[in-house]
């Protein structure tokens, strides 16, 4: 009988472990928002729900039940956005399909050329002197059509005087973000999502909640230029980091480029 009663199968060591990811991978989505406390408190509700159950207390039991059954249509309406983030964060990470392969030479990986990836660091450069904002996306494989609705399409090629004139301020497309795939500039006026991550430093503004936003449900690269301090960050995998030599802006994204094929 203890044998029967402490008997693990393969199966339930394959439960524990899925579970376990999901929960890591949503506490890593969902970390540094608003929504991580109500996370917190429904697993609190759900763990008291269990405790309830294994003392058999049936009154209390029945109540919470019912209120647990409720709370999975809560948590559609509450977390709709965050469910969006993780499908879209399990699909960039896990499912890229449609990533295109290293080509030698050169070319980079997703079609970019060396030459291509010198002008966007130039035009960035260039910009950061003259303290033009300026917030500029970068598709590894990853279809941007749909972040296109309010901008305006401009299909040419990647060129420095071209993505200076557009985020030149009196220009009528500087507001937004420039598209860049396939190893030219898609589009510009684009709205981005908008990062909810609260760990972001003060000084950061909308561009980079823009950039981080958009690096958090898409496989792409955004460099943020700020028009306050002149200074280039840079958005990829959910994480957004500051370059203190802005000068190694295009081995960065060649870094991360190659890092993503891998």
């Amino acid at each position: 009988m203890l044998t029967t009663f402490i008997q693990i199968r393969f199966l339930d060591i394959l439960d524990v472990f899925l579970v376990a990811f999901l929960l890591y991978e949503l506490y890593a989505l969902i970390k540094g928002t608003t929504a991580i406390r109500i996370f917190i408190g429904i697993m609190f509700i759900y763990l008291l729900w269990l405790l309830v159950k294994a003392m058999k207390m049936e009154l209390l039991g029945s109540i919470m039940g019912q209120v647990m059954g409720v709370g999975v249509i809560a948590l559609i309406v509450v977390f709709q956005q965050e469910i969006r983030k993780f499908l879209l964060l399990l699909g960039n990470r896990y499912l890229k399909g449609g990533k295109l392969k290293f080509l030698k030479n050169t070319k980079m990986q997703g079609g970019y050329s060396a030459a291509s990836i010198e002008k966007i660091s130039t035009a960035a450069l260039e910009m950061a002197g003259t303290k033009t904002g300026a917030l500029i996306v970068i598709s590894m494989g990853e279809p941007l059509k749909s972040y296109t609705e309010y901008g305006e399409i401009i299909n040419a090629d990647i060129n420095v005087q071209l993505l200076k004139t557009i985020f030149f301020k009196d220009t009528p497309l500087h507001d937004g973000a420039v598209l860049i795939e396939n190893d030219r500039i898609y589009a510009a006026k684009c709205v981005l999502p908008v990062s909810s991550n609260s760990d972001l430093p003060v000084e950061y503004g909308l561009r980079h909640r823009s950039a981080l936003g958009m690096a958090e449900v898409t496989d792409t690269i955004v460099i943020v230029v700020s028009e306050q301090t002149g200074d280039i960050s840079v958005a990829h995998n959910s994480k957004i980091y500051k370059l203190s030599h802005p000068e190694r802006l295009g081995k960065m994204i060649g870094g991360f480029m190659n890092r993503s094929e891998q």
